[in-house]
């Protein structure tokens, strides 16, 4: 091997550290865990929770003590004139003499506390703040469940599209192979050329299907891996089966679980809402109340002709106050009661949605339950079937080989089992999705 050679394999294999694909193994529940982690939804409901811890000692902050400090620096570079009347001074009356106050430059600076005292619009904000971690906190369990669902369904999407080509194939495959040793009986002139004609245009029909099958296998894929929070380019291993997956996924007890609404996600984002309204109801009663704060402050001025702040003989005044201030609403024309009216309508229609999604979701639950039934008793219909339609497709095989049947009956019994097949995928993927929506609705996933 050149030492040019060796170059090139060296660079090849540094590149491919740099820049290869990562690749990620996941069976059903570790993709499920891995999303809640970096998915970008998940991510950023999180984020929004400590933005909220955030917003929260804001609001607090209100009440505490606030200090504040004030520095300013003049220099005045052509000094104001007053006039002075100059009989003061024993000038004549009705004359004006011209006088400068002051320093040329002077130096001020003040430390101020600030303590709020008593406020309505506080006392509310401060009973609103568990309120509103509980709906960021609400939020993200919303979020994460939807990406579980998101996750668990486009798996089992993946897994489909992946044992659908696989089906193709074999089918495709039986059919060429079928269609070769007819084309060769046909040759001989032991069969007609319809019988030819018949199979090659399921075969076509089929190579059609395996085609799309293989372009949305790897859509599938891509939706999966943009749910898991990871690149289009890295590979991606599906450690599950679509059988252990039907098999994991089939639970009639479930249907048997009570319902507490009480435990449902959006029936707790509903009744937040309207304790919110409840809360900004009573803020608008509580604007009517007076605000209170106190403060004090210390200050000190220094006086010179020039510049000498760090001089030890300049002088320094200083001067402090404490004092309250009160501002008591009287009269707003009307709107303050216009406000309260209006938060007294919002809670009326918080309520009443209140209602309605309890409503609703007693209803969403026996439904899913009645769907969930369904799709299990339906897949294994279909499991049966498909082992019968296997069977039929066989048999009338073998009879064409014998002459017994025509290419016609063949081509039925095949677009039954193709037909069957996907039906069998489909109930799979009933199973999955029809679960994971009753679970979410019970609380239990």
């Amino acid at each position: 091997m050149t030492k040019k050679n060796l170059f090139s394999i060296i660079c090849f294999v540094f590149c491919n550290c740099l820049f290869g694909q990562n690749q990620y193994s996941f069976t059903l529940d570790e993709a499920v865990v891995f999303a809640l982690e970096n998915n970008k939804n998940s991510i950023y409901a999180e984020k929004n929770i400590l933005i909220s811890q955030k917003e929260k000692w804001e609001t607090i902050a209100v009440g505490l003590p606030q200090i504040s400090s004030f520095f300013e620096f003049n220099n005045r570079i052509k000094d104001p004139i007053s006039l002075i009347p100059a009989e003061f001074f024993g000038g004549n009356e009705g004359e004006f003499a011209e006088i400068s106050f002051g320093t040329k430059q002077s130096i001020s600076g003040e430390l101020i506390l600030n303590q709020l005292l008593f406020d309505g619009s506080y006392l509310i904000g401060l009973q609103s703040i568990e309120l509103f971690l509980q709906l960021s906190t609400q939020a993200k369990i919303k979020t994460d469940l939807e990406v579980k669902r998101q996750v668990i369904n486009a798996y089992g999407n993946a897994l489909v599209s992946t044992e659908r080509v696989k089906i193709l194939n074999n089918n495709l495959n039986n059919l060429k192979k079928t269609l070769l040793e007819t084309k060769k009986i046909y040759e001989n002139g032991l069969t007609e050329i319809e019988n030819v004609e018949q199979l090659t245009i399921t075969t076509s029909s089929i190579e059609n299907s395996l085609n799309y099958a293989e372009k949305f296998e790897l859509l599938s894929l891509n939706i999966l891996k943009l749910l898991l929070g990871i690149e289009l380019s890295d590979d991606l291993i599906l450690k599950d089966s679509i059988e252990t997956i039907a098999i994991k996924n089939i639970n009639p007890s479930l249907v048997n679980q009570e319902f507490e609404v009480s435990d449902n996600i959006d029936y707790k984002i509903a009744l937040n809402a309207s304790e919110g309204n409840k809360k900004r109801l009573q803020l608008e009663k509580f604007k009517s109340l007076p605000t209170v704060s106190a403060y004090i402050s210390g200050s000190y001025n220094g006086y010179n002709e020039s510049f000498r702040i760090t001089n030890p003989k300049q002088n320094w005044y200083g001067s402090s106050q404490l004092g309250i201030n009160m501002s008591l609403p009287i009269f707003s024309s009307l709107k303050r009661t216009a406000s309260t009216q209006k938060a007294k309508i919002e809670l009326d229609k918080a309520l009443l949605n209140l209602k309605e999604t309890e409503n609703t979701l007693n209803l969403e639950v026996e439904k899913a339950k009645s769907d969930y039934t369904y799709s299990i008793n339906n897949y294994e219909t279909t499991l049966k079937n498909l082992t019968l339609a296997e069977s039929i497709e066989k048999k009338n095989q073998i009879k064409f080989y014998e002459g017994l049947a025509s290419s016609f009956d063949l081509r039925q019994a095949q677009n039954q089992l193709y037909a069957i097949q996907n039906e069998y995928l489909e109930a799979t993927l009933k199973i999955i999705e029809n679960k994971i929506n009753l679970e979410i609705l019970l609380n239990k996933s």
